[in-house]
Formats: structure tokens, sequence, C-alpha cells
């Protein structure tokens, strides 16, 4: 069986037992957190040097760290990564859009706004220029899915599993998701795909 070691309330660990219960692929989920500093233990630094969760390890123990890439590994070959080579790509290219134009932004200042270890970081300065930059996010994901029921087209595949971990819980980190009727009711969809599981609480 496949061990997944995660952090119960972050979208990016999120991501990857989200696909697996969609998939109904059995794993394990060990609990390491970066509040705890379990990311900094020798234990887990041996398996991911970088010291970040998700991490995924094989029933071989083979390791796959960093979320989207656990999430092509697991998709490949099932309806959820798109066989089309340009459907492929545009998948692709909203995971990119995920990693560089949303989370940084969306899952931040929901981090900012949850974890009182970061409140330092936390400047009205910042938190006012992550809330613009995640608005523009949200709003080029609105335009997108006034167009299409999914974020690739028309089914569902690994770009929403990407996208929704942390667009869900968006208005943790003060974005008003009212505003995006698409989005909203994407985000319907979704929870509405058979094997659905929500985020675990921290």
């Amino acid at each position: 069986m496949n061990t997944l070691y995660g952090m119960s309330d972050s979208g990016n660990c999120y991501k990857p037992r989200l696909l697996m219960a969609l998939l109904d692929l059995p794993f394990r989920h060990v609990e390491v957190s970066t509040e705890v500093g379990g990311t900094n233990e020798p234990g887990f630094l041996a398996k991911n040097p970088n010291g970040k969760v998700p991490l995924l390890e094989l029933e071989d123990g083979r390791l796959l760290a960093e979320s989207n890439a656990i999430l092509c590994y697991l998709a490949d070959g099932t309806p959820y990564m798109p066989q089309d080579r340009y459907e492929r790509a545009v998948a692709l290219q909203w995971m990119f859009f995920e990693q560089y134009s949303h989370e940084p932004c969306v899952a931040v200042r929901r981090s900012l706004l949850r974890y009182p270890r970061l409140a330092d970081y936390a400047t009205p300065e910042r938190l006012a220029t992550l809330l613009a930059q995640g608005n523009k996010a949200l709003s080029v994901m609105e335009g997108r899915l006034s167009a299409t029921p999914f974020m690739a087209g028309e089914a569902s595949s690994v770009a929403d599993i990407a996208l929704y971990a942390y667009t869900h819980c968006a208005g943790d980190g003060g974005f008003e998701l009212a505003r995006f009727p698409a989005v909203s009711a994407w985000l319907d969809r979704v929870r509405a795909l058979p094997g659905f599981r929500p985020m675990l609480p921290a």
C-alpha cells in the first residue's frame, strides 16, 4: 500500500488524498506537520531532503514529492489525466497556473491568517497585495469556468483537483467566493464527483 506523508489541513497535501479517494486507491496517511517540526526530523529529511509535504512513498519504497507531480503520477492512465496531447497540455497549463498564480496568493494569505507563527509576516501591506493578486487569479478562473464546466474542458481532471484544494477554502484567507459565481458552481461540481472526500480538519 502506498503511504502519503502530509499535513491534514494543507491544501497541497489534500490534493493527492482527494485524487486517491476519487480513484478508490487505498493508501496509508502519516501525519507530518510543519507546525510541530516533523518535516525537519532526520527520518523525514532522509526521505525528502527538501523538508516539505506531501510526500508519497510507493509500495516498492520509491519516493515522490511535490503535490502536482504526485497528482500526475497517480492520474496517469486514468480518466483524470487526458489522453489527447493538447487536452493533457491544457490540464498541465492550469496546474502550472495553480502553482505560480493561484497558490502563492490564495494559499499564502490563508496561511498568514491561520497560523500564529506567521503573524509577523501578515503585514497590512502584504495582506492587501495578496488579496488583490488572489482575486485576479480567481477572476481568471471565473472567466474559464464561465465557458467550460471543468478547468481543462468538459471532463474533470487533475487540473480541477489541483485548483480545488485551496480554492474551496479561500474564504479562510478573506476571499469572497460569492463574487465568483462560476467558480462557486464549479466547486459544487467537484464536490459531486463520485468518491469525493472533504479535507481533513487540523
